[in-house]
């Protein structure tokens, strides 16, 4: 279950931070390290110091530009909030994501990813509407903010007890065919609002938050790829009996 869990972190801006974050990872098991446009250089003397013995996450770690694709291969992203959003997105504490994982990690084709945004600013609300759910560390209201590695070290702790307990259940019932992967998504949510603005459905100049309330909604339902060729087909058709009629 470990090795199926990706640690993904948005816009670092300094070394020590990284490297206390391969600490926390190696200590509970964890060596899926992805880094997102970092804001600052991976190998350091600090980081490797802050590493404490974990700099092989450092050196094995994988740099990418966007969050797309850090995520592409994952079946659930989960993303750390520490602030309520205008839009509502499913939300679990630490121990109820730990207590889940093992049977998000069932399938051959599983992969989790935990979305840690930057040291001052956290995700941006586009990224979190990039994840399935958000995790939220009830800490202390009078004095809330943590630092990057802590918060990592707190959720790979939960994730650690839930391996060594050994009993877990999905978010949602557990699925009949693997789940679509976040890649699959991205490309039927852009497929979803090209047919909506063909058909007049969706004015992109005056959204709603039309596409991020149907967003919201096809990542909770954990689309199963089997499912994902259908609601594409759906749309295959849809477009098709617009054009026909258009002419």
């Amino acid at each position: 279950m470990l090795e199926r869990i990706r640690i993904v972190l948005i816009g670092t801006s300094h070394p020590g931070n990284i490297g206390a974050v391969a600490r926390a990872m190696h200590n509970m098991g964890l060596a899926d390290l992805c880094l997102v446009a970092p804001r600052c250089d991976v190998v350091t003397q600090e980081s490797i110091s802050r590493a404490s013995g974990a700099d092989h996450l450092l050196h094995q770690a994988r740099i990418v530009e966007t969050l797309e694709e850090a995520i592409s291969d994952v079946t659930l992203a989960v993303g750390a909030s520490a602030r309520s959003r205008t839009l509502p997105w499913p939300m679990v504490s630490p121990r109820e994501l730990g207590t889940r994982l093992a049977g998000e990690c069932r399938a051959d084709n599983a992969r989790v990813a935990l979305v840690f945004g930057r040291e001052d600013s956290g995700l941006t609300n586009a990224e979190l509407q990039r994840c399935h759910a958000h995790v939220h560390i009830p800490t202390n209201e009078a004095f809330s903010s943590l630092n990057l590695a802590a918060a990592v070290q707190v959720i790979a702790y939960e994730c650690r007890l839930a391996w060594l307990d050994g009993q877990a259940a999905p978010i949602e019932a557990e699925a009949d065919d693997e789940l679509a992967t976040a890649e699959e998504l991205e490309r039927y949510f852009e497929h979803l609002e090209r047919t909506l603005v063909a058909i007049d459905f969706h004015d992109p100049a005056k959204p709603r938050q039309l596409m991020a309330r149907l967003r919201r909604l096809y990542l909770r339902a954990r689309v199963e790829k089997m499912e994902m060729n259908i609601l594409r087909g759906i749309l295959t058709a849809t477009e098709k009996a617009s054009n026909d009629q258009a002419r």
